[in-house]
C-alpha cells in the first residue's frame, strides 16, 4: 500500500528487539535496559508492560504462537505467549535454560515448535527442546572459532546451520527425525512436579523449570539420545576481501541464505550445496539486520550506521523500497504551499523531500558540500531553495529533480538563513561572518544588491506575505525592516534587549514575532513599530540536565530560549520551540501557553533529565564521566586536546535532545519538527472527538434520518453539523442526489459553506465518490466564492487543505490517463499497421484474381 505511520506509544529508551507473532497480530518490544512492552498491532496500544532486569540479546516466538523465548546473559528463558484470551499476567515463565558460558545472540525454532537453537558469544550452539523429550533435553554444538551471528533449522527437520562472526557456516545433520522425539515417561513427570511443588512451598514465586546443560556430557548421559554431526563446513570470505559478517536469514521453503557483512556487502546462498546466487553491495555501511518476507522474494535490510532501510527484489536484482534519512541532525524544514510535501535540510548537506500522506522520501538533493542551515518551497510549490554553510544558495526543480539555479556571494560567505518573497522573484540569505544579506533575483540568477547595517551575524530572515517587506534579525539586538520596492532602503529598526535568533510573520502580515536570547517572544505592530505584547518563555521552555551538568536543570534553564517559532495557519497561535524536549504552543492574543508537547520521552538522549538521578553518582563522581574500556590504565580516558567530554571523539556519545525547526501546514491539520528524533509530524486527522456544534434536544440521528427521507436535504445536512458525527454527515451527504446538489448548495447559510467545505477535504482523501464530491466543492465555490473572499485570511487553510486533496487526485487520475491514452495510441497504431498489411495483401490477391480472369478470357 505504500504507506508508513508511527505507533503512539514509546519505550524510555532506544528499542533493542522486536519479536513479532506467527499471526501478525502481537509485537514484543525491548529496550536497551530490558523494559519490554506487549503491543497490539491491530489496536495499536500497550497490552503490557514487564520488565527483564537486564539487557535481552534477541526474542524469538515460537512458530505456533503458544510460547516465546527471549536470551539474556547466557540463559534462554521460555514463557508462555500471551494469547487471545484476557490474562492477568501476559509474561509467564515456564523453563529457564543454562547451557552457555557467555552471552546468547540468536535463537531459531524448528517449524513444529518442539525444539529451539541459541546461538552464543562463547562460539557454541546449543538445541534445547521446548518440553522435556527423553531423547532430547539439550545438546551442545562446537566447531566455530568465533561468536554465533545466527542459527537455522532446516525446513521439518532437526537438521542445523550455525554462522560465526569470521564468516564460517557449518551444516549440521542430525540422526533423528522431528517426529522421533520421544515424550518423558508419565511417572517421571509426575515425581518432577511434586518435587517442584515442594520446592515452590519455600519459594516466594514460581521461577519455572530449570534445565541445566552440560557441554561435556558423560556416555551414559547420551546413550540412546539425539546425535548430532557436522556434515560440511564453507567459508564466506575465500578472497579475504570481506569483513565481519554482522547479520544473517534464513528463508526454509526457497533454502535461501541471506548473509550481510560490516563493509556493507551482501551474499545470496543456496543451501545446503552453499550456491553462491550472487554477491552485491547496497552501502559503506555495516549491514545490521535482515529479514526475508514469507514468500521469500523480497529481503529487508537495515542499515543502522546511516539510518538506512532497503527492500530488495533479488530475483529481477532491484529496489522494492529504498529510504534513508539525514545522517546527521536535521535542521530545517518547510511545507509546500498545498501542505502534500515537506522538505527537510540536513548537517549531512542533504535536501530531502517527503511526502505527507504515505510519510516517504521520494526525492534527495547532493549538490551541497557542506551543513544546509534553511530551505524553503516558493509559493508556486515547484521549486525548493536551500541555503548552506559551503556559501551557496541553490534552487531545485521539483519537475525534473535537478538544481537550475545556483546563488552565490562576491566573497564566500556561510549563509545561516534564507527567505523568498511571495511572488517568488526575490531571494534572500543572511550570512554569519560578513553581517550582510544578499539579495538575487530568481529569474536571472544576478545578484541585485548586497543589505549591509547589522553588526552582528544574521540570525533569521522573513518575508512580509502580503508586501514586498523583508524583516531580519541579528545578534547585534535588532530587527531590521527593509523595503524591497523602495530601492532596499531600511524601513524601520526595532531594538529589543537581547540577541535576536529568530523572526517571523504572521500569514497575513499584520505582525511580527520575535524570539530573544532571553527566552522572551515579542510581538511587534512593524507598520508602526510599536511593541504589542510579549511572552515570557524560559519556565515553559523546561531545559533538562544532561548527564555532565554540575548544576541542576533549573539552573541550566536560565540561559535558554526559544530557537524556532512559527505562526498556526490562521494567525491566532504560535508554536515555539529550542534546546528541550518540549514544544510549546501560545494563544497570541491572550499571551498565554495553550500547551505543552513533548517530542520525546527516549532518555537515550542527553539533556532529557530534570533531576539528578542518585543511582548514577558513585563516590567518584557522574558514571557518565567513566568511560569503560577506554584508555589504558584503570579505564581512565585520555582526552584528545581541547576536546570537551561528550565529543563524537568519544567512544560513547549520546546526543542531546533538541528542536532544530518547527512549521505549520498551510492546511491548518498538521504541524512538523525537526528534532534529534528526526521529522515528527502532529495531525488533527486521528481519533473520535466528540465536538458538537449548536446542538439542540431536536437533534438526533433518528430524527435526521426522517428529515432525510422527507427529503428536507438542507436541513438534514444542518442538523448532521450540528451533532458533528463523520459517518453521519457522509451518509447526509451522499443521499443527496447529484441534480440536486446546485439547490442546496445555494440553499445552505454561509456558515455551514465553511463547515461543508472543510467536510470534502478530508472526505477527498478517503472516499472513491470522487466526481460527485467535486460537484459539490464546484458549485459550493461558484456560488458562495464572492462571500468567502471576504473572510479569505481565516478560511484560507480550510481552502488549502481542499486544494491539497483536489490536487493530490489530479496527480493520480492524471498519470492513469495519461498511461491509459498512451495504450490507446499504440493499440490504434498496432491495428493501422495491421489493418494497411491486410488491405495490401487484399488488393495483392484481387490483382491476381484479374491476372487469373484475363488469363481466362485470352
Amino acid at each position: 500500500s505504500n504507506k508508513c505511520e508511527t505507533f503512539p506509544l514509546a519505550t524510555r529508551l532506544n528499542i533493542v528487539c522486536v519479536g513479532l507473532s506467527p499471526d501478525g497480530s502481537l509485537a514484543i518490544l525491548i529496550d536497551e535496559e530490558g523494559a519490554a512492552l506487549l503491543v497490539s498491532l491491530t489496536g495499536k496500544c500497550v497490552i503490557h508492560r514487564f520488565y527483564f532486569h537486564k539487557p535481552v540479546h534477541s526474542v524469538s516466538f515460537s512458530p505456533d504462537g503458544k510460547k516465546f523465548v527471549i536470551t539474556k546473559d547466557n540463559l534462554a528463558l521460555m514463557y508462555h505467549a500471551p494469547g487471545k484470551k484476557r490474562e492477568f499476567n501476559a509474561f509467564v515463565l515456564d523453563k529457564t535454560y543454562y547451557g552457555p558460558y557467555d552471552e546468547t545472540t540468536c535463537i531459531d525454532w524448528t517449524d513444529d515448535s518442539k525444539c529451539f537453537a541459541v546461538g552464543s558469544k562463547d562460539m557454541s550452539t546449543w538445541v534445547f527442546g521446548a518440553e522435556r523429550w527423553a531423547n532430547l533435553i539439550y545438546y551442545s554444538l562446537g566447531g566455530h572459532k568465533d561468536v554465533i551471528v545466527a542459527c537455522f533449522f532446516e525446513e521439518n527437520s532437526l537438521d542445523l546451520y550455525t554462522i560465526s562472526q569470521d564468516a564460517a557456516l557449518c551444516v549440521w545433520q542430525c540422526d533423528t527425525e522431528l517426529d522421533g522425539l520421544k515424550p518423558m515417561p508419565p511417572k517421571d513427570a509426575a515425581r518432577e512436579e511434586n518435587a517442584e511443588k515442594n520446592d515452590e512451598e519455600f519459594l516466594e514465586e514460581p521461577k519455572g523449570e530449570e534445565i541445566h546443560g552440560k557441554a561435556n556430557p558423560s556416555e551414559k548421559e547420551t546413550r540412546n539420545k539425539v546425535k548430532y554431526s557436522r556434515v560440511a563446513k564453507y567459508f564466506f570470505n575465500k578472497e579475504g576481501d570481506f569483513n565481519n559478517l554482522t547479520s544473517a536469514a534464513y528463508h526454509k521453503k526457497t533454502h535461501l541464505l541471506v548473509t550481510g557483512f560490516a563493509s556493507g556487502i551482501f551474499h545470496l546462498h543456496e543451501l545446503p550445496d552453499f550456491n553462491l546466487i550472487h554477491s552485491l553491495s547496497i552501502s559503506d555501511q555495516r549491514i545490521a539486520s535482515i529479514s526475508i518476507n514469507c514468500t521469500g522474494d523480497w529481503i529487508a535490510f537495515g542499515c543502522s550506521g546511516l539510518g538506512q532501510l532497503l527492500v530488495w527484489e533479488w530475483q529481477s536484482e532491484s529496489y522494492v523500497l529504498k529510504q534513508q534519512g539525514h545522517f546527521n541532525s536535521m535542521v530545517s524544514l518547510a511545507y509546500s504551499p498545498d501542505g502534500q510535501y515537506i522538505v527537510t535540510g540536513g548537517e549531512d548537506g542533504k535536501v530531502k523531500v517527503w511526502n505527507t500522506s504515505s510519510s516517504f522520501c521520494f526525492v534527495t538533493f547532493t549538490e551541497h558540500n557542506s551543513g544546509v542551515t534553511a530551505v524553503t518551497f516558493t509559493s508556486n510549490g515547484y521549486v525548493i531553495l536551500s541555503a548552506s554553510l559551503d556559501g551557496t544558495v541553490r534552487a531545485f526543480d521539483l519537475h525534473r529533480y535537478r538544481n537550475f539555479r545556483t546563488f552565490t556571494s562576491p566573497r564566500p560567505s556561510q549563509f545561516s538563513c534564507l527567505a523568498v518573497d511571495s511572488s517568488g522573484e526575490i531571494v534572500s540569505a543572511g550570512s554569519q561572518d560578513s553581517f550582510e544579506i544578499f539579495i538575487w533575483s530568481m529569474q536571472s540568477g544576478r545578484l541585485l544588491d548586497i543589505l549591509s547595517g547589522h553588526e552582528g551575524p544574521v540570525s533569521s530572515l522573513s518575508f512580509n506575505p502580503m508586501k514586498c517587506v523583508l524583516a531580519s534579525a541579528s545578534w547585534d539586538k535588532t530587527v531590521k525592516l527593509w523595503d524591497m520596492v523602495d530601492s532596499w532602503r531600511t524601513k524601520e529598526t526595532l531594538i529589543l534587549n537581547s540577541d535576536v535568533l529568530v523572526v517571523a510573520f504572521r500569514p497575513d502580515g499584520k505582525e511580527l514575532a520575535v524570539a530573544a536570547l532571553n527566552g522572551q517572544i515579542t510581538f511587534w505592530d512593524h507598520e508602526n513599530a510599536i511593541q504589542t505584547g510579549s511572552i515570557e518563555g524560559r519556565h515553559d521552555l523546561q531545559m533538562g540536565r544532561k548527564e555532565l551538568d554540575k548544576i541542576t536543570a533549573k539552573q541550566a534553564a536560565k540561559g535558554k530560549s526559544f530557537t524556532t517559532l512559527c505562526y498556526s495557519a490562521d494567525g491566532q497561535s504560535i508554536l515555539a520551540g529550542g534546546l528541550s524536549k518540549f514544544v510549546c504552543i501560545y494563544n497570541v492574543k491572550e499571551q498565554i501557553l495553550m500547551k505543552k508537547f513533548e517530542i520525546s520521552c527516549n532518555f537515550s538522549l542527553d539533556a532529557m533529565e530534570e533531576y539528578l538521578d542518585r543511582r548514577k553518582m558513585t563516590e567518584f563522581g557522574s558514571m557518565a564521566l567513566i568511560d569503560e574500556g577506554a584508555g589504558d590504565e584503570d579505564g581512565v580516558a585520555i582526552p584528545l586536546p581541547g576536546v570537551k567530554r561528550g565529543d563524537m571523539s568519544y567512544r560513547h556519545f549520546k546526543p542531546e535532545i533538541r528542536v532544530t525547526c518547527l512549521r505549520f501546514s498551510p492546511t491548518g491539520r498538521s504541524w512538523a519538527a525537526t528534532t534529534t528524533e528526526g521529522l515528527l509530524i502532529y495531525s488533527l486527522d486521528s481519533g473520535l472527538i466528540f465536538d458538537p456544534f449548536e446542538l439542540d434536544i431536536d437533534v438526533t440521528p433518528s430524527n435526521i434520518h426522517k428529515t432525510l427521507h422527507q427529503k428536507e436535504y438542507t436541513m438534514a445536512i444542518i442538523m448532521a453539523f450540528r451533532l458533528n458525527e463523520k459517518k453521519l454527515i457522509q451518509e447526509v451527504m451522499e443521499a443527496v442526489p447529484s441534480n440536486e446538489v446546485d439547490v442546496v448548495c445555494s440553499s445552505l447559510p454561509d456558515l455551514y459553506v465553511e463547515k461543508v467545505l472543510e467536510f470534502l477535504a478530508s472526505a477527498f482523501e478517503t472516499s472513491c465518490h470522487l466526481e460527485f464530491y467535486l460537484i459539490w466543492a464546484h458549485k459550493l465555490l461558484m456560488l458562495h466564492g464572492q462571500k468567502l473572499k471576504t473572510r479569505s485570511v481565516k478560511l484560507l487553510p480550510v481552502i488549502q487543505f481542499l486544494q491539497k486533496s483536489i490536487q493530490r487526485h489530479f496527480e493520480d487520475v492524471s498519470k492513469l490517463c495519461e498511461w491509459n491514452i498512451y495504450n490507446i495510441k499504440y493499440a490504434l497504431a498496432i491495428s493501422q499497421q495491421r489493418g494497411v498489411k491486410r488491405l495490401a495483401e487484399e488488393t495483392s490477391v484481387g490483382e491476381e484474381d484479374l491476372d487469373s480472369d484475363s488469363d481466362y478470357l485470352m
